[in-house]
């Protein structure tokens, strides 16, 4: 039972900052669910038709060409002024996709209603048939109606799911990131100099010449001093044997 104590209060200590975080960021994901906007997405279909027969992988590229052309302002001008928005507005609420192997373009409108997002593809799918078939004669190609936009039965966005997902993975992402910055190691020391004997001067004796020159001092004293041993017993044995 210690043991396992112990480990379970590592284990908090290592990993309280993800078990912080990762309940927050799901609770901030589903609050921003509730509180934000519903958005509606409704799709109108314009299909290309080549004016010479067999002239399909013509009719494809020019669908392609039309579909990047659904968010640009000279399409968007006629949509704004009839749905009653600025074309900076549209650009923000329609966006165009095409198929690599289908002469049709997919406009896709939103807005915070059913009804406005269905207006919004059908205005921008009619100001871009009226856009491309002034040129037909020149292009070859014609723009049709292929399929209107249904009201759509659910908002594509807030997902409740989503966002709560979302918000989890960030805070699992920022609690990470905590224990990285808590179990950064520690920067080591400075390291201590040691200091370097100082250099002999020029002319002065050197550590190992100071200690011969002190050898060679010691053995010249030491025969000095037995030679005056030697001189004064000297005349001492000589009055003895007198």
């Amino acid at each position: 039972m210690p043991e396992l104590r112990r480990s379970a209060r590592a284990l908090t200590r290592l990993w309280w900052p993800v078990a912080l975080a990762v309940p927050l960021g799901a609770v901030a994901g589903a609050g921003y669910a509730v509180v934000s906007h519903p958005s509606y997405a409704a799709n109108s279909y314009v299909v290309v038709v080549p004016q010479n027969p067999g002239e399909g992988s013509t009719a494809v590229n020019f669908a392609q060409a039309y579909g990047r052309l659904a968010g640009q302002p000279q399409v968007l001008a006629a949509a704004a002024s009839e749905t009653g928005r600025t074309v900076a507005a549209m650009a923000g609420l329609v966006s165009g996709t095409t198929s690599p192997d289908a002469p049709v373009i997919d406009i896709t409108g939103t807005g915070r209603t059913p009804d406005s997002a269905v207006q919004a593809a059908d205005a921008v799918a009619k100001s871009l048939i009226s856009f491309a078939n002034t040129s037909s004669k020149e292009t070859g190609v014609k723009l049709v109606p292929l399929a209107a936009a249904a009201e759509p039965d659910a908002p594509t966005s807030p997902s409740a799911q989503l966002d709560t997902a979302v918000g989890g993975a960030a805070g699992l992402l920022i609690g990470a990131l905590v224990m990285m910055t808590r179990r950064r190691p520690a920067e080591p020391g400075p390291v201590a100099e040691v200091p370097m004997p100082p250099r002999p001067r020029s002319g002065e004796p050197s550590g190992a010449e100071d200690a011969g020159n002190a050898g060679d001092t010691g053995d010249a004293k030491g025969a000095g001093d037995a030679g005056d041993a030697e001189t004064v017993k000297g005349p001492q044995e000589a009055g003895s044997r007198r």
